[in-house]
């Protein structure tokens, strides 16, 4: 059964998404649990990616390729995890702020805490506080990820996180920012509560808070 799971996880690695879908029907097919399955050999697979990806060892092309791998698996294994209620890693509500329309680095953060189990809710590009309010008031998130690569966007940060304070929902959850002008300076200065670099960093920094 592991070495089924090992596998999976090596194919997911090397971005080979017929085999992925291939091996997580050959598991079910031999009694093993969709949990098992998606911890075992999807979540490992993706852990080893971000990895490599925050050694340097691998690019966004590779990362994007594994994480198609990894959608082929979950496209079997969704349903099944809805019906057995399994419980996501948490749910994460993402966008890129105001006045930005860059969307590679969120995209990539959302598929890397993907592949970590984490349910994402993707509001897209050019989301103003009062979208992030409402999204938050919707999906009841336990994380927030705001992206910003302008460094005249970077100020709309701030303005979600005094939206989230006057709607009554700061305390409800934990916020996370990034991109290329945002520092853990600037986090710390609007009272974000996290800074991640990059994409592999932002899964290990969303298990921390809420850990």
């Amino acid at each position: 059964m592991a070495d089924i799971l090992q596998q999976m996880a090596s194919n997911l690695y090397n971005g080979e998404d017929k085999i992925v879908a291939e091996l997580v029907q050959k598991a079910l097919d031999q009694g093993m649990g969709p949990e098992e399955i998606l911890s075992g050999g999807l979540i490992a697979g993706m852990d080893e990616v971000g990895v490599d990806f925050k050694a340097g060892d691998l690019f966004v092309p590779e990362v994007l390729i594994a994480a198609r791998a990894m959608h082929a698996g979950m496209a079997i294994l969704r349903p099944l995890l809805a019906e057995s209620d399994v419980p996501s890693a948490g749910k994460y509500v993402i966008a890129t702020v105001k006045g930005d329309l860059h969307d590679i680095g969120k995209n990539l953060v959302k598929m890397m805490l993907e592949g970590a189990g984490f349910e994402t809710v993707d509001l897209g590009t050019d989301v103003g506080p009062a979208d992030f309010v409402a999204a938050v008031q919707e999906h009841r998130p336990q994380l927030v990820g705001m992206s910003a690569l302008l460094t005249t966007t970077m100020v709309q940060m701030k303005a979600t996180i005094e939206a989230m304070e006057e709607a009554g929902l700061r305390d409800s959850v934990k916020i996370m920012i990034g991109g290329a002008p945002v520092t853990a300076a600037f986090a710390e200065e609007i009272g974000a509560d996290a800074y991640a670099p990059d994409a592999a960093t932002a899964v290990d920094v969303a298990r921390e808070l809420i850990a």
